[in-house]
């Protein structure tokens, strides 16, 4: 199949951290932090009942920030700079849809050559001292089927939609008439699995491209 829209999620897709986790290890609260993550991402709990009461604890910093941006790139799935330079045409746009904070991100976007517009994340705010504020409590990326919401605006002036994942929320795009690719080289979880139109637990991100192209 060819798709006109390519949204891939962000963490444990394009790169192999979770970064609400790595930021909750960074505190000390890593292990009862990375059990809400798992509960989220395999179904057990809405994603808005936890995603405030991590931050919270976290309450992450914009120096913490700054470190998971440079994390995110450095632990990057194997192959996702080669798929997105396969994939990048005039006909096509790349998006990345990810429940994660924006500013952490958006350098990993930089980096595979996509724009700003193009990444759907969580805004984080900060004071002036760059201690924690707030995040948009408003976007639909902190509650569960925002990634629908998001891929049904993408969907509104393009005729296909791809969407590449590897857990529970990812699925939720096929709400939106999307076609999901199940990608679990990193976590390899039994709902996406059993969920997904594709899947693959290959290590390297390439082996989605049969599937796209």
């Amino acid at each position: 199949m060819s798709f006109d829209v390519i949204c891939f999620d962000c963490d444990s897709t394009l790169s192999k951290i979770e970064g609400i986790d790595e930021l909750a290890r960074r505190m000390g609260l890593g292990e009862s932090m990375t059990r809400l993550t798992d509960a989220a991402m395999n179904g057990e709990v809405l994603l808005e009942a936890i995603y405030q009461q991590r931050l919270s604890l976290i309450r992450p910093d914009k120096a913490s920030i700054d470190w998971l941006a440079e994390l995110y790139i450095e632990q990057i799935v194997d192959g996702v700079k080669e798929v997105f330079e396969t994939l990048t045409a005039p006909d096509k746009e790349l998006h990345i849809v990810s429940g994660g904070l924006r500013q952490a991100i958006l350098p990993l976007a930089h980096y595979l050559g996509l724009s700003e517009t193009r990444v759907h994340a969580v805004d984080i705010y900060f004071n002036d001292d760059g201690s924690y504020r707030d995040y948009d409590q408003n976007s639909p990326l902190a509650r569960s089927g925002g990634k629908a919401e998001i891929c049904r605006q993408l969907l509104k002036s393009h005729g296909s939609l791809v969407m590449i994942g590897d857990g529970k929320t990812d699925m939720e795009a096929k709400q939106a008439g999307a076609v999901v690719i199940g990608f679990g080289g990193v976590v390899d979880r039994q709902v996406v699995r059993e969920q997904a139109d594709f899947y693959s637990t290959e290590v390297s991100l390439v082996s989605v491209l049969a599937h796209i192209i």
